[in-house]
């Protein structure tokens, strides 16, 4: 059976609704428009800003030199001294002293190092002493050639007066025939003490160039300079084997590499194809890379009359106007052909710029200048065209940077965007 009281209560239960469509109460929607009003003013103040932004693109302010306008032709090489030698001895030995360090000044004939020489100190006395046997045999020729003449001169004197006596019918044909004999001997002595006085002297001779020879030898051991230069390369230490005509495991050859600095020239690969923009006495501006601030004058002094063939170049030698204690062989350099002699004023260094920077307001050449993300007018005084550049003079730097072809709109005090198209 049904209770009563269920059926009562089911009508109430399903009469229960919940109003959706109920206003929200009052401090909800006041929160909601500051959330929405903030948003907007963010999106538009950024939006504002971007849109006052404008793009461009920069260049920098450079260093110049006035002399790249006469400029016709570069290339690139490296400093070679024309006179450079490995010095090393005939004498093969082994090295006992060592005169020298890299970066020695040394004079023509200075000795450089010494090898052990005590053999050729003993063949040395050895030789002296052949010598001195030499000139005693060349005395005791000389001495046998004098006993020989007072021999013959008595012998002809015996001669002379037995002819005499024989003339006078006091001794016989015999006595006579017997004088001649012992005056012929005596000169055949004398003759022969002559002949052993030249024999003596070859003697003497041969000694003395035995002597030379030991000498010789000794110089070999004393390793001098061939001229006035710098020691570049220390090849050998004391100690070791000096063999100038050997390749043994072990042995070295020079002891040292020295070059003379007053023949320093660059030596430049020039393509064949620019050879006809290049003679003989042409006016060279070299710059070392060593020495980046430094620009140096020369001359074209030779061609080398071949080209090589797998780079398609030629050398060219230049030769500088006035060395600098600063320049060392091997540094790299490169060179500038002018087509006139650069002055001592042309190669001051100058500020220079892309001309497209440059623009003219109110009747003033002037540059926009960047700063932080902002521009500032700066006016300026156009100079020499030197090359892509052109000469600056202003309130500018090195390095300064600078809106390239800036539009008719910006000016100083507007931000800017920087792109690298």
């Amino acid at each position: 059976m049904t209770d009563p009281s269920n059926s009562a209560a089911a009508p109430a239960l399903s009469s229960l609704r919940i109003d959706r469509g109920a206003p929200a109460p009052a401090r909800k929607r006041r929160w909601q428009r500051w959330v929405i009003g903030v948003m907007v003013v963010c999106f538009v103040a950024f939006f504002a800003l971007q849109q006052h932004k404008t793009t461009v693109m920069l260049t920098s302010v450079l260093t110049a030199y006035p002399s790249q306008q006469y400029a016709q032709l570069t290339a690139s090489g490296y400093v070679v001294a024309q006179r450079r030698a490995a010095v090393a001895s005939k004498a093969t030995g082994r090295l006992v002293e060592l005169r020298v360090r890299e970066g020695s000044v040394v004079k023509k004939d200075e000795i450089l190092a010494r090898l052990d020489a005590s053999d050729i100190e003993a063949g040395i006395l050895a030789s002296q002493a052949g010598v001195r046997m030499a000139e005693a045999g060349l005395r005791q020729a000389e001495a046998g050639l004098r006993q020989a003449l007072v021999e013959q001169g008595n012998a002809d004197a015996e001669l002379a007066r037995s002819k005499s006596l024989q003339a006078q019918n006091f001794v016989s044909q015999q006595a006579v025939d017997a004088a001649q004999r012992r005056a012929d001997a005596a000169r055949a002595s004398a003759a022969s003490a002559q002949a052993s006085i030249g024999q003596a002297q070859a003697a003497v001779g041969q000694a003395q160039a035995q002597l030379k020879v030991q000498q010789v030898n000794a110089d070999y051991a004393l390793i001098r300079a061939p001229f006035d230069g710098v020691v570049l390369v220390k090849n050998a230490n004391v100690g070791d084997i000096i063999t100038p005509f050997s390749s043994a495991a072990g042995s070295l050859g020079s002891v040292v590499t020295m070059a003379d600095m007053s023949t320093l020239e660059v030596e430049a690969d020039v393509s064949e194809s620019n050879l006809a923009k290049a003679r003989i006495g042409q006016p060279v501006e070299i710059v070392l890379d060593a020495l980046p601030d430094t620009r140096f004058r020369g001359s074209v002094v030779s061609i080398v009359p071949t080209v090589d063939r797998a780079k398609a170049t030629v050398m060219m030698k230049i030769r500088f106007d006035k060395l600098d204690s600063r320049i060392l062989p091997e540094m790299s350099a490169k060179v500038t052909i002018l087509s006139q002699p650069a002055t001592d004023a042309d190669q001051q260094p100058v500020l220079a710029v892309n001309p497209l920077a440059v623009v003219e307001r109110d009747g003033k050449k002037q540059v926009l200048r960047v700063k932080d993300d902002t521009v500032e007018s700066v006016d300026v005084t156009i100079g020499r065209k030197l090359g892509d550049t052109v000469e600056l003079r202003g309130a500018l730097k090195s390095g300064d940077k600078l809106v390239l072809s800036p539009s008719t709109k910006l000016a100083a005090g507007d931000k800017i965007e920087v792109t690298s198209k």
